[in-house]
């Protein structure tokens, strides 16, 4: 055993350094070899962009150290502090606006959304609202199923997936119990909950970061997208996504169970820190769901239930230590990313390596879709927006081609979030997988199925829906 694990580490320490020696090369590439037409401070942010490429796929050191390498790297490397001068026809930017990355207003807006993640489990309203919402779905296993899929898609709209699946995956596993160990049906049931809480997240700003790193994105570029909006564009396709999950699911998994009785413990909390967190939570999804009425940004509202849960001390500081931390530092680090490319000029040379006008507007959406789909399935989703997002909006803002920023910014996070197929696509499958009730095979086939038709419901058919609601 010790010999096996002994093997195992060397293996992984091996691995390690192979992958940081081809970081290290990617990296110095660009600074050792000219590329023609790329500026020299656009040569020093495609070094730190293919660094961040590697070590982003291979994750030799984790995904948020990453991050803050990125942001210290363009201080070092292409702000107004940069050890090494720059020419004197670049201007560069202040060093404190990409440490600013680390206080951007769409961070805020993502923690507040932890929040009010936190507050829900400790005050047991997931669970209790999971009791009571599946009730009027009856004995039947496909109600029962739908049910279950509805509800773990509304609560990742506003909790981390993660958390929503680990919590309906507590719901569900005692059902599954009940059900012989050769029923399909115990797989599908497994399988509805990832599936759900990925494509629930799709809904809302807060519901998965790679939404809030295209709309960091955007904001930076001088595109704002209030809350209400996202939601407009998300939720018809979202909707009809769930049901079509829902119906695979019952096709590609059949069983000859006609009933399952269900046994779900927990009940609402009724302590006055209990109440004053009900109260926060309703009036911050109002305020979001109502923006463009009274003009208050998303990210502002967002950080409301920060200040009112730990001034009332409904949150405590130990609350606090358990915020996703290393998610908001993932997501600057994607911010400051955008910022360095476009500062750099490295967009524009990107963008003038291929002969955009010859494609369409749909097939560019398309293209970068479909990258963030494949990236996704292999790597982090949020990684994968950080790296996609910066390239298709400053292409949409070139001028080159006639597609809305906001589309094609929307796009790729919608990508990112339908790569459902491998345990490793996202922390949600990761989850499910680890029940030992479900097999690889069966999560790639079905996973990757609804992810295609996703897209090709957001490709094709929402596009027409956000026309004649006047969306763009």
């Amino acid at each position: 055993m010790t010999t096996t694990k002994t093997h195992s580490g060397s293996r992984a320490v091996v691995k390690r350094s192979l992958t940081l020696g081809v970081a290290t090369v990617a990296f110095l590439i660009p600074l050792i070899f000219e590329f023609n037409d790329l500026s020299p401070a656009g040569h020093r942010m495609l070094a730190i962009f293919l660094l961040a490429i590697v070590l982003w796929v291979a994750e030799p050191i984790p995904l948020f150290a990453t991050a803050v390498l990125i942001i210290i790297l363009e201080i070092l490397m292409i702000s107004d502090q940069a050890i090494v001068g720059l020419p004197a026809d670049f201007s560069p930017r202040e060093f404190r606006d990409y440490y600013a990355a680390l206080a951007d207003p769409v961070l805020m807006l993502v923690l507040g959304g932890f929040f009010l993640a936190m507050g829900s489990s400790i005050f047991r309203l997931d669970r209790a609202m999971g009791r009571l919402l599946l009730r009027p779905f009856g004995t039947r296993p496909s109600m029962i199923m739908l049910g279950l899929m509805l509800i773990t898609a509304t609560f990742s709209m506003f909790m981390s997936n993660t958390a929503t699946t680990a919590t309906m995956m507590a719901v569900v596993l005692p059902v599954v119990a009940a059900l012989g160990t050769e029923d399909r049906l115990r797989v599908a049931m497994v399988l509805a909950i990832p599936f759900a809480a990925n494509i629930g997240g799709i809904g809302t700003p807060v519901g998965t970061p790679p939404n809030a790193i295209a709309i960091g994105q955007l904001a930076s570029s001088g595109i704002s997208i209030s809350f209400g909006k996202w939601m407009l564009m998300a939720l018809p396709a979202v909707v009809v996504l769930l049901f079509v999950a829902w119906w695979l699911l019952q096709r590609m998994f059949p069983s000859d169970t006609k009933s399952i009785d269900l046994k779900i413990e927990g009940e609402f909390a009724r302590s006055r820190k209990a109440y004053i967190f009900y109260g926060v939570f309703v009036v911050t999804v109002l305020l979001w769901m109502t923006e463009s009425f009274h003009g208050v940004t998303s990210s502002i509202i967002g950080f409301i239930p920060v200040v009112v849960l730990l001034a009332t001390g409904v949150l405590k500081e130990k609350d606090i230590q358990n915020v996703q931390w290393h998610v908001l530092w993932l997501i600057a680090g994607g911010i400051a990313l955008g910022k360095g490319i476009v500062d750099s000029g490295l967009d524009e040379w990107v963008v003038g390596l291929i002969s955009w006008e010859s494609l369409g507007a749909t097939t560019i959406a398309a293209a970068f879709a479909f990258a963030a789909l494949i990236l996704s399935t292999v790597m982090s989703n949020s990684a994968s927006a950080n790296l996609l997002v910066p390239l298709g909006v400053s292409l949409t803002l070139s001028g080159i081609v006639d597609l809305d920023p906001l589309v094609v910014g929307f796009m790729i996070a919608i990508g990112a979030s339908l790569a459902m197929a491998l345990p490793i696509s996202t922390p949600t499958n990761a989850v499910a997988y680890s029940s030992g009730l479900i097999k690889t095979g069966d999560m790639a086939k079905t996973g990757l199925l609804i992810g295609i038709i996703g897209l090709i419901l957001y490709l094709f058919v929402s596009p027409v829906l956000w026309s004649a609601m006047g969306l763009v």
